[in-house]
């Protein structure tokens, strides 16, 4: 056990973490040189084409080191975004110690903090690698200041690497070797196993990835998950060198995963601890905090017979990412669907391309919204995230909303800005300091609603690139919050209701309106597109009708006869009108949708 290393890469956005994977997958040789590609641990498409990470990964590094033995790392490569914490705080569950990369250019930025508090929680071994040192602009001197002064951390012991050029890699295998403690845990005791993730393999099942805290895992052995004392006879054991390498057995310290045939996909939860039938351990261990949801979307199916697919994907996709949570939704406009929570709109946006791609489904998803707090007149509390659940609000006697503590972190002359749209979205400033002399750290509590939808990207775009944010949900406030309904031909829609803050009410409607009328296709009656809060409209768009020239084949003579025909024209369109339905097409919910987030 002395010769295992069980550690993970944290970093901010884009510090180089998967880069820097594939050059210890490189220097490590476990793949040959004609199957490697560039961040290879990203092995989602949709990973390598918005250039992030979403799942954290697994890796089984075999190592000579400079002592003339040879050690197995066990190395998690995690994600960088916020939206994707959950991921990492697993990941460093099943570790001893943590890589905290900083990019030489950037310093140290938000969710580098954050990653480090993350570590420190878990009483982690941390060592500090300052990464991008080949870049023109990388300025090591103030990042080693920046690793004293922000993060505490002792700057000398920091190993300078750029993981593009493949410098300084040898000295972060060493230092890993020497500087982070071996796994602790007795082969011979009783098998205690946490579940940090699993996947689903059609051919296989449930693939259940584990950290073995005690004890021995072989095949043939009957194990028991403790949560719901089910039952299975493992069929493999194994651990991940890019792909699945089977082994005789696990013992104590080691990362790797069991197969055994789970086709029931809800018996496997994530932080869950596994033992054997005929020797249990004594208790199980702590697991995971459950991850808390921030923004509800309901999703449909396109057509209404892909109910049974949509909860199948979404049960498979529930083992692969354990922080989304689902139940069942109905709405009139749009059948039977789910009603799901998300960590944030990339998360949102993942799991919907996810879903999409990995499943071939179609969906329709409604505008995403967060969790508001009622207090009723009988003194009653509801909890409501979802529009079509919001009562008469002359029953309401106060609204809460939750709000946020953000961290931006932004060179000093963009102070000007970040403070103009931290304002604009409710804001207030409670503190800022200087972290040198022309970084600042501006801390604002906001309204979570007034941040999910496009204030990351809007605060990229006025500190050109360089702020960076991290958050964290503080509790619930009073608010004025209406509910928005959108009447097509005086009729409510409610998958396209919202709730919202009344003073952004009339510009969202607006929006809306604008966004359906250039989607919904004209009919040959007049279509009129309202925003309303209760009885009072509040934004319209109108659809002329499309009309046909029913005087084409009058020509000459007179004008009464056009008159005529023209007259008995406006009545059928009248009578067309009273009767008349209007298909809302797909796009026009998607386009919705895009209005809160270009």
């Amino acid at each position: 056990m002395k010769h295992i290393r069980n550690f993970s890469i944290i970093a901010h956005i884009d510090h180089g973490k998967s880069t820097l994977s594939d050059r210890l997958i490189q220097i490590t040789d476990i793949i040959a040189d004609r199957e490697f590609q560039d961040q290879i641990l990203d092995s989602m498409d949709i990973e390598r084409e918005r250039g992030i990470t979403i799942k954290s990964q697994t890796v089984c590094l075999p190592y000579n080191a400079q002592d003339g033995q040879t050690y197995y790392l066990n190395l998690i490569d995690t994600p960088g975004h916020v939206d994707f914490t959950y991921e990492v705080s697993r990941a460093l569950a099943s570790c001893e110690g943590a890589l905290l990369l900083i990019d030489a250019s950037q310093g140290v930025e938000a969710q580098t903090l954050a990653n480090l508090y993350l570590a420190m929680e878990h009483d982690l071994e941390i060592i500090p690698v300052i990464n991008k040192i080949d870049l023109p602009s990388a300025d090591i001197e103030r990042v080693k200041v920046q690793i004293d002064e922000d993060l505490g951390l002792d700057p000398d012991t920091a190993i300078l690497t750029s993981a593009k050029e493949g410098e300084g890699i040898e000295e972060v295998l060493e230092a890993t070797v020497q500087q982070l403690p071996p796994p602790e845990g007795n082969p011979d005791a009783p098998l205690k196993a946490l579940i940090f993730d699993s996947h689903y393999d059609p051919y296989r099942g449930t693939i259940v990835h584990i950290r073995i805290f005690q004890g021995t895992v072989s095949a043939g052995d009957t194990i028991v998950f403790m949560s719901n004392s089910a039952q299975y006879r493992v069929e493999e054991v194994g651990i991940f060198q890019i792909t699945r390498v089977p082994q005789k057995s696990l013992a104590a310290g080691r990362v790797g995963y069991v197969i055994a045939g789970i086709k029931t996909v809800s018996d496997t939860r994530c932080g869950d601890t596994i033992t054997i039938k005929d020797r249990p351990c004594d208790a199980p261990m702590s697991g995971f905090k459950e991850a808390k949801p921030v923004v509800f979307s309901s999703v449909y199916p396109v057509a209404s017979d892909g109910y049974e697919e949509l909860a199948a994907a979404l049960e498979k996709l529930k083992l692969n990412d354990a922080a989304m949570i689902f139940e069942k939704d109905t709405s009139v406009a749009l059948g039977f669907g789910f009603r799901c929570g998300f960590l944030g709109l990339l998360h949102l946006e993942v799991v919907q391309e996810r879903l999409e791609r990995e499943y071939n489904l179609s969906l329709i998803l409604t505008a995403p919204s967060v969790r508001y707090k009622l207090i009723m007149n009988d003194g009653s509390e509801l909890v409501i995230d979802n529009p079509a659940l919001y009562p008469d609000p002359t029953r309401i006697a106060a609204t809460k909303e939750p709000f946020i503590r953000a961290t931006i972190m932004v060179p000093e002359r963009y102070m000007g800005a970040v403070m103009k749209l931290c304002l604009d979205r409710r804001g207030t400033n409670t503190n800022y300091q200087y972290l040198t002399s022309d970084r600042l750290e501006m801390i604002f509590e906001l309204p979570l609603a007034e941040v999910v939808f496009d204030f990351y990207d809007t605060l990229k775009s006025v500190t050109q690139g360089y702020g960076s944010f991290d958050y964290e949900l503080i509790d619930f406030r009073d608010t004025d919050v209406v509910k928005l309904d959108i009447l097509i031909n005086g009729e409510r829609v409610d998958a396209l209701s919202q709730l919202i803050h009344r003073d952004r009410a009339v510009e969202r409607a607006r929006n809306t309106c604008e966004k359906l009328r250039d989607e919904i296709p004209r009919q040959m009656f007049k279509i009129a597109i309202q925003g309303a809060i209760g009885g009072n409209i509040i934004a319209r768009k109108t659809i002329s009708a499309l009309r046909k020239d029913v005087t084409a084949k009058c020509y000459g003579g007179d004008i009464t006869r056009k008159r005529k025909l023209l007259e008995k024209q406006k009545k059928g369109k009248k009578r067309m009108k009273m009767v008349g339905q209007v298909m809302i097409p797909q796009s026009a919910f998607l386009s919705v949708l895009k209005s809160d987030t270009k």
